[in-house]
């Protein structure tokens, strides 16, 4: 007999919406296109001993103690606060920028370079600092990232980051719990998923004729994908990484993650993975690990990193949502889904909120869709 529910994705938002769906008594099944459990969040553990994200770094973080007590259902986490630094005219400082270093290179005086409602992400970024800071730590980051002008990017996108009033290192200082999985995310999401049937390897899109479902089917893969391409392709960006093992050298950054705004440097961002492990585990490492990310445009959906953040690809999701809102059998969501960016707790958080709906939700019903909007 079918499952109840396909769930295609086995990432944050699809594991967490089977295990929800599953504790409360129904058939789930996940399909997963990949060969590994987890989706961004799979990590991997490298030959010299150090435990690393396939796909860059992610830093759990939360306020909410429902959320925290959901994850370490699954997995046993050790605190970790992420700490992240630019490299500015050869020198690493801190990010968010420190009100020292504006002091130190403005004056005390400071003023915001732009006034005024901002339209673009540049005037954003200039209504939060001057126009020193900005082109220094900003501007050529944000273009390398998205591989466009900034003033073509949306304003929204500046929510992101803040200018700090103190020196306070620490990237999320308002998290109240902040930490790492003992075992990784790919154990979490296995935890997560004990008991639920999963199918590696398995390209819905290309199979999905072999497949049925009694109640819902629940996409998290790119929602243009879903539909074929249909209205056109919505734009995604992602990041080549060149993982290098250096035996003789014990620490070669100050910090986990060296962020590169210089336009002259390709890559965006080094990450350190030892600063990531516990001490004692650290110093039993011979060697270090890093990991360059050079941001591209991908081609391939298993390569989709982050929806790019414009008026035109806002616009053209739009109308895939409405294609999607049609289908009361259907739910697309996550960061693909969805074309929006999620921190690990609001991925989440989003997916019990729709697992929720999805439970006290009768179908075939045209309310479903506006429900779970």
């Amino acid at each position: 007999m079918p499952p109840e529910f396909l769930i295609v994705g086995s990432g944050l938002t699809g594991a967490t919406i089977a295990r929800t769906l599953a504790d409360n008594g129904r058939s789930v099944l996940v399909l997963e296109r990949r060969p590994f459990l987890g989706g961004n969040v799979a990590d991997t553990l490298h030959p010299c001993g150090v435990h690393m994200s396939r796909y860059g770094p992610h830093y759990f973080r939360t306020s909410s103690s429902a959320t925290w007590a959901f994850v370490n259902r699954f997995a046993a986490f050790r605190p970790f606060e992420a700490v992240v630094q630019s490299r500015v005219r050869g020198r690493c400082e801190n990010w968010p920028v420190a009100a020292s270093y504006i002091r130190r290179t403005v004056g005390a005086s400071w003023s915001p370079e732009f006034r005024g409602a901002p339209t673009n992400f540049e005037e954003a970024a200039l209504a939060l600092m001057p126009r020193a800071i900005y082109e220094d730590f900003v501007r050529g980051y944000t273009e390398k990232q998205w591989g466009r002008p900034a003033h073509a990017l949306a304003a929204d996108l500046c929510r992101r980051f803040d200018v700090r009033a103190d020196d306070n290192p620490r990237l999320t200082p308002d998290r109240r719990v902040q930490g790492l999985p003992s075992r990784g995310y790919s154990d979490m999401i296995e935890q997560m998923l004990a008991g639920i049937p999963v199918r590696l390897n398995c390209d819905f899109l290309r199979r999905r004729d072999e497949f049925r479902w009694r109640e819902l089917l629940v996409f998290t893969g790119p929602i243009d994908a879903f539909f074929d391409n249909a209205l056109g392709r919505l734009a995604y960006r992602g990041q080549h990484r060149a993982t290098t093992y250096l035996p003789d050298t014990r620490w070669a950054l100050p910090c986990g993650q060296v962020n590169e705004p210089a336009a002259d440097v390709p890559h965006i961002r080094t990450i350190e993975w030892k600063h990531m492990l516990p001490a004692a585990e650290a110093d039993r490492i011979a060697g270090t690990l890093l990991t360059t990310e050079c941001p591209c445009t991908p081609t391939a959906p298993d390569d989709y990193e982050y929806p790019f953040p414009d008026e035109p690809n806002r616009r053209l999701y739009e109308r895939y949502r409405a294609l999607a809102d049609r289908d009361s059998n259907v739910l697309i969501c996550g960061r693909l889904g969805e074309y929006r960016y999620y921190d690990m707790d609001q991925a989440i958080e989003r997916a019990q909120s729709l697992a929720r709906q999805i439970l006290t939700t009768e179908r075939p019903a045209h309310e479903f869709a506006d429900a779970i909007r």
